[in-house]
């Protein structure tokens, strides 16, 4: 070996190394070793194209750019993909979606309680001496009103006499609107269900009430009870509307989440939550106020509050109760089938309560000109809210669906200052606002300290290091000497320890 050789090795890729493969002609003579270095092996280097190398060396100093540009439209697609993940995750959907349910449920509550205001006012026109206002009545009615410039006397007279003063048939009529919960139900499972006979899905529905030992002389008997108490709820609430207004109804009817809770934590024995009794009390005080807004003695209003707070303590009772029937973690098609027994068995057995009341004259129907499209609006938008209440928990939370109760007071309560100008002050205003704050209170979770502490925790760490930061920047702009770091040997300025690191 020569002196100025170096020893080819692994230690110096760039030297020619002899293939340990020897490859041999047809005469048996080696093969002569190439030039070039053998690219076998993980340090030698990858040899370039002709071209690309003659390419390269004539333009060194351009940067190539080709590599970096997709680089960075990837990391900003990648952004792009992670916010839109966020924004449409399962709990931003679900977030989405129970934002839109409160609007459609607040609007399905406040058309439900107007429309059955709207009913009375056709009895406060036929027992009024003057001619009927056009607003309280049917479509056709109020078209013909607005076409004419004055109502002619014959007219007046028919008008005057019609009335509609019906509580218990308007909630017979609502309840039976229950039927159509099965039939919807079976509409949106067969389309994406294995089982496309309808016959397979019912039965689906009633076996776990078979293994639960339900005979149907148990089912009916419970069944018949929470029939009465649906039926109880709207008649009271109707029955309410003769002397309130339909927010004051609303108002006192969205106390049933706080009864609700009551009954769950008695009956039912879920976590009893201190906060939950302070929107009890809350509600209570509400009430109380409601009931005396127009004075303690001679309170004309006294008997609707009354009423409209029966309904919320039916309501209460129902939603229990239905809940033993069905269980805790029952299907829709339980739920479905279970409504759609209740509305038929409402209407086969309860009907002749209905004639009776009629008959009797306890009642008044105006057949010939009974206002059928104000009944009809009513029930439409309380099946809407029925169905949206059973079956929206399947989309979103169950807190905006109840939400939508609460948030049709202000909503109702513009549309009683435009058309009744109605006022809202003193007792009454206070006791709404009473029943909104328990009404909120009641779904504050059960471990609500833990989040207030995590809460306060992070308002104190954040005006710590504002506070911090704000002194190390006044410190800086007046120019305080701050401590220097010695990177070489990790050294930080200190009063306890000298440079070397012993204790002072």
């Amino acid at each position: 070996m020569r002196e100025g050789d170096s020893i080819p090795s692994i230690f110096n890729p760039r030297r020619p190394r002899t293939p340990s493969v020897v490859v041999t002609t047809e005469d048996g003579e080696a093969a002569p070793v190439p030039s070039t270095p053998v690219t076998n092996g993980p340090f030698t280097s990858i040899q370039k194209h002709p071209r690309q190398q003659d390419s390269t060396e004539q333009a060194p100093s351009e940067p190539d750019t080709s590599a970096l540009q997709p680089v960075k439209h990837s990391s900003i697609w990648s952004k792009c993909k992670k916010l839109s993940d966020s924004c449409i995750s399962l709990a931003a959907r679900k977030v989405y979606c129970g934002i839109f349910i409160t609007v459609v449920v607040t609007c399905c509550w406040v058309g439900t309680t107007h429309s059955l205001k709207l009913l009375y006012r056709h009895r406060s026109a036929a027992n009024s001496s003057s001619p009927p206002q056009p607003l309280f009545y049917n479509l056709t009615t109020l078209s013909s009103i607005q076409n004419s410039t004055s109502l002619k006397s014959e007219e007046a007279v028919s008008l005057r006499t019609m009335h509609y003063d019906a509580p218990f048939c308007t909630a017979w009529f609502l309840t039976n609107w229950n039927i159509l919960f099965l039939p919807f139900y079976l509409i949106f499972r067969m389309p994406g269900s294995r089982c496309s006979n309808p016959s397979k899905i019912i039965a689906e529905a009633i076996r776990p009430f078979r293994e639960k030992g339900f005979t149907f002389a148990r089912f009916f008997v419970r069944l018949m009870f929470v029939t009465g108490l649906w039926l109880s709820t709207f008649y009271c609430l109707v029955l309410s509307m003769r002397t309130l207004y339909a927010t004051d109804s609303i108002a006192l009817f969205a106390t049933t989440v706080s009864f609700a809770y009551l009954l769950y934590w008695v009956i039912l024995h879920e976590q009893f939550v201190g906060i939950r009794i302070v929107a009890v009390i809350l509600c209570d005080t509400g009430i109380a106020l409601l009931a005396y807004m127009d004075g303690i003695t001679d309170s004309p209003t006294l008997g609707g509050v009354v009423l409209a707070v029966t309904a919320a303590t039916s309501f209460a009772v129902f939603k229990v109760m239905f809940r033993k029937l069905v269980g805790p973690n029952a299907s829709k098609g339980q739920i479905a089938l279970c409504h759609s027994a209740l509305g038929l068995m409402n209407a086969m057995l309860l009907w002749p309560v209905a004639l009776g009341l009629f008959l009797s004259g306890s009642e008044s129907v105006p057949w010939p000109d009974l206002p059928w499209i104000t009944l009809l609006a009513a029930s439409v938008l309380l099946l809407a809210t029925n169905l949206i209440n059973n079956f929206g928990i399947a989309y979103t939370y169950e807190i905006f669906i109840t939400m939508g109760l609460i948030t049709a007071v202000p909503l109702s309560g513009a549309v009683d200052i435009l058309l009744y100008h109605a006022t809202f002050a003193g007792m009454k205003l206070s006791g709404m606002i009473l029943i909104a704050i328990g009404f909120f209170l009641v779904f504050f979770p059960d471990n609500w300290p833990d989040y207030i502490t995590r809460l306060l925790r992070n308002v104190i760490l954040l005006s710590h290091s504002a506070r911090w930061s704000r002194r190390h920047r006044n410190g800086a702009l007046t120019g305080q000497r701050r401590d220097i770091v010695d990177y070489r040997t990790g050294y930080i300025r200190s009063h306890l320890r000298s440079p070397s690191g012993r204790v002072r």
